[in-house]
């Protein structure tokens, strides 16, 4: 099966912008980039379908461009958003690149004549706004923007000038790369179209020469529309932020409706394979949801970790007393009070409530258990002996996590 053909039978093509596309990636004669915004200091399950597809790209040849929002991030891109982003400092945002190059190297093989890392900022905050205007202003229709999903969907709580020029931005990106580093093509989620449609359009217009654009199907339904966070906190690929067992048990616990599509988009498993999974129901489907988890987790933490992942989950829904890999919040004597501490802290410590006012919410309605036992009050407190031995906190069906002194 052809490149685009696979894409395509693994749902992960949205919109292309001309047929030629599929010659061009097919015979591996693309140059892409696909963009990062650097707004924390690591990638998140949500970058993660991008990541993939750029090895698979990669792997038939093409040439990815692993572009670094260092310039694009100072504004902050209004896609998906119903207020505006923080505002990040020069500082913050360069430290967040140098985590990002780190952990994509796990996905893309960087080097001579393979794929290449550029920053924006290394031109975007070289420009002068008067030039920027003569040399490129007159391409962008102000009335087709306002037409832009990414920016009707801010219009009535206010969109402020400075995320308006976030398409004018990226689409610069495009035309800048088109003519110094032979990138024809472009790919991003399906919410990015319009301004990746301006690039296309820009490089047209300006150069008169052919460039390209494809979007991707993000995932959607109960996965939210678009991955990466989980009860209210980001699944990120930085283990010191989410764990590997975290991690696992996040792609373990998708919904039933959604396992196949995840399966099918984001693991490299061969679509035989795959297609022969379709059919799982009930315990079968649980299995699949194993195989998701462990492929994943594989690719971004390794398969040693990815196999202690699943022999904890495995062990704790068994039963078992087995703890070693479960995620651990360690507290000192410094977090007690007169020798003990109360479960609503402690939840919060942990990272298992947002607040207090959270915690006593799952407290009351019994969705905590404290090994094993079901915390009958909100007032309930440990000693520190208790937080010696080790205790385990478990909230609602799936999420466990270990507490010691």
């Amino acid at each position: 099966m052809k490149l685009y053909d696979e894409l395509k039978a693994r749902g992960l093509v949205a919109q292309i912008t001309d047929e030629e596309i599929i010659d061009v990636i097919n015979e591996g004669k693309a140059t892409f980039y696909i963009g990062f915004d650097c707004t924390a200091d690591s990638l998140t399950a949500g970058h993660f379908m991008a990541l993939t597809l750029m090895k698979r790209l990669q792997m038939a040849g093409n040439k990815p461009i692993a572009l670094i929002g260092g310039g694009t991030t100072m504004i902050g891109d209004p896609s998906g958003r119903t207020d505006m982003r923080k505002m990040l400092t020069r500082e913050d945002i360069e430290h967040n690149a140098a985590c990002f190059k780190k952990q994509m190297e796990r996905f893309i093989d960087f080097g001579e004549g393979k794929a290449i890392m550029l920053n924006n900022a290394d031109w975007l905050l070289k420009l002068n706004y008067i030039e920027l205007l003569r040399e490129v202003g007159a391409c962008f229709s102000v009335n087709n923007m306002l037409r832009a999903e990414c920016y009707k969907q801010r219009m009535e709580k206010g969109l402020s000038f400075l995320e308006f020029n976030y398409m004018i931005m990226q689409s610069y990106d495009f035309y800048y790369m088109f003519q110094h580093y032979g990138c024809n093509m472009q790919f991003g989620g399906d919410d990015q179209w319009s301004n990746m449609l301006g690039g296309t359009e820009l490089i047209r217009r300006k150069l008169g020469k052919d460039a390209y654009a494809m979007t991707i199907t993000l995932l959607t339904d109960s996965q939210g529309k678009k991955m990466g966070k989980t009860a209210g906190n980001a699944v990120w690929l930085d283990p010191n932020k989410t764990s590997p067992f975290e991690f696992y048990q996040y792609w373990r616990n998708v919904d039933d409706a959604d396992v196949m599509k995840c399966i099918r988009m984001l693991t490299f498993l061969p679509l035989e394979q795959i297609d022969e999974m379709a059919s799982w129901k009930d315990q079968k489907l649980n299995e699949a949801k194993e195989i998701l988890a462990y492929e994943l987790t594989s690719m971004v933490h390794g398969k040693e970790e990815a196999e202690k992942a699943q022999n904890t989950a495995r062990a704790l829904f068994g039963g078992a007393a087995d703890t070693e890999h479960m995620p651990t919040t360690t507290l000192t004597e410094a977090d007690l009070t007169d020798g003990g501490i109360g479960i609503l802290t402690l939840m919060v410590k942990a990272g298992l409530a947002a607040s207090n006012g959270e915690a006593r919410r799952l407290v009351t309605q019994g969705g905590v258990l404290v090994n094993g036992e079901k915390v009958a009050a909100p007032t309930a407190s440990f000693t520190k002996d208790q937080l010696a031995e080790g205790i385990v906190i478990k909230k609602g069906k799936k999420v466990y996590h270990k507490v010691t002194l």
